[in-house]
């Protein structure tokens, strides 16, 4: 695992974010300072509105299973070699970060990077700062399509369950890891994220992934993530003056 979060510290490099401006809306203290464990706010159909900036821990960037048992990510026989040999980091030139590729889902919310969500009625954005990306989640009741074109980040439909917004998500490429100690994605990973806002600035995250092809039945993690408050997104160009492949093991 040192040598995982060892990859982690020379192959990103730190966000830079808007300095001192205050976010509208946001709960304050009598210091001025963000209200954290204020209730969460809600739309006009009485919805948790799962609007603003967050960020993830880190830890999982290196381990996404790192809650877990090893006996609980359930590998077929192939993709557990397959973990040991990249963790040994005899692939990290492979991995699609060190390439300026997308780092893939859940792999986005565990990044140095924050994320913007922005939610409609018909549809919630999701604007990752890592790598420039983007979602769509459509809500307007359309089904996931039946031969999706595969793509880095998939396609993804979502709905309420309560105070719950589900996300499910197909039609990934396979090309990315779930993190950098190596969990193999294929192409038939069927990704469901449940967001549960718990207050103004507290956001469980459960992921649970489905990849018959990896792994010999789903298993699920569960996140937290915080609101990052005054500050906005900024861009992030990972081929600019790139620096790190020629240090990463690998062919």
């Amino acid at each position: 695992m040192k040598s995982v979060v060892a990859v982690i510290a020379i192959s990103m490099p730190l966000a830079a974010q808007w300095l001192n401006f205050p976010t509208k809306g946001i709960p304050r203290t009598p210091d001025g300072k963000p209200n954290l464990s204020a209730p969460a706010p809600k739309t006009a159909d009485g919805k948790p509105d799962l609007s603003g900036m967050w960020e993830g821990n880190f830890k999982y960037l290196a381990n996404l299973a790192a809650d877990l048992k090893p006996e609980e990510v359930p590998l077929q026989p192939w993709a557990a070699a397959l973990v040991k040999e990249r963790v040994s980091l005899a692939h990290a030139r492979e991995e699609s970060p060190a390439n300026c590729l997308p780092s893939g889902l859940p792999r986005l919310y565990s990044t140095p990077f924050p994320y913007k969500i922005l939610q409609n009625p018909a549809m919630t954005i999701i604007l990752y700062e890592n790598f420039g990306v983007y979602r769509q989640i459509f809500t307007d009741g359309r089904e996931l399509p039946k031969d999706p074109q595969p793509s880095w980040l998939g396609y993804s439909v979502g709905k309420w369950e309560g105070d719950t917004f589900v996300v499910d998500t197909i039609g990934f490429n396979g090309k990315t890891w779930l993190d950098q100690m190596g969990h193999p994605q294929t192409e038939a990973t069927h990704l469901t994220e449940r967001f549960r806002r718990r207050d103004f600035g507290h956001m469980e995250l459960q992921i649970t992934v489905d990849d018959p092809k990896a792994y010999t039945k789903p298993w699920t993690v569960r996140q937290d993530q915080r609101l990052v408050a005054d500050t906005e997104l900024l861009e992030m160009v990972c081929a600019e003056n790139e620096k790190d492949l020629a240090h990463l093991g690998g062919k």
